[in-house]
């Protein structure tokens, strides 16, 4: 698989294959993962990878936990009409795909509630980094996780950005004895085989067209 490949193909998977993934694959994608860039070569990222039992034991304390008032805002875009039409956007593709009507509130609920269990993928990543770090380190932990993503792809594997496990930052902090002052929760990444006939899976995504994005200056 070439970058092209790896990037067109990625996409959030909200349905996994019951299929473990093995431990030598994970190693050695995140081994090549640690030459992501950052600014400064902080490196900033710091992660634990939960499988198996674990994995159980920690979502069995998230789905009995009330959610808390998450760190960081990741809903702010949502103020402006353009953002706010991409996210109704990709809403109404996924929850159409689950044949889950608009005014389904309890439908989309219980949809919802997948992630706390990371759609049942078989490992999940979960990121953090010191408090210290600023919105330029935020920036390289999302390049390194991007980077994570694609080479996921590479192996045949998929994934599922979660900034929804924020909303369980001390919980998780606490399980993975991290010390709450020191350690700001970023994400988790679910990770694991995507299973191909999942409709979840497979609606279609829209993308901004590029000349909405991107300006070209002084080209011939």
């Amino acid at each position: 698989m070439n970058v092209t490949e790896a990037v067109t193909t990625r996409r959030s998977i909200r349905a996994f294959l019951d299929k473990p993934v093995d431990l030598e694959t994970l190693t050695r994608v995140m081994d090549k993962a640690r030459w992501a860039a950052s600014g400064c070569n902080y490196q900033p990222w710091e992660a634990s990878i939960v499988t198996g039992q674990p994995l159980k034991d920690l979502q069995a304390k998230i789905t009995s936990s009330a959610p808390q008032q998450a760190e960081y805002d990741w809903a702010a875009p949502g103020q402006e009409d353009a953002y706010k039409e991409r996210l109704n956007a990709v809403s109404a593709g996924m929850f159409g795909a689950m044949g889950i009507a608009r005014d389904d509130g309890a439908g989309r609920m219980a949809a919802m509630m997948k992630n706390a269990v990371s759609f049942d993928a078989p490992a999940v990543l979960f990121v953090y980094f010191p408090r210290l770090m600023k919105e330029a380190q935020w920036s390289d932990t999302g390049m390194w996780l991007q980077t994570v993503a694609l080479l996921l792809r590479e192996e045949g594997l998929d994934s599922c950005f979660q900034e929804y496990m924020a909303l369980y930052a001390n919980v998780i902090r606490e399980f993975l004895g991290l010390d709450h002052e020191r350690y700001m929760f970023f994400c988790g990444m679910a990770i694991g085989y995507r299973d191909p006939d999942a409709p979840v899976n497979n609606f279609e995504r829209q993308r901004v067209p590029l000349a909405e994005q991107v300006k070209f200056i002084g080209f011939e």
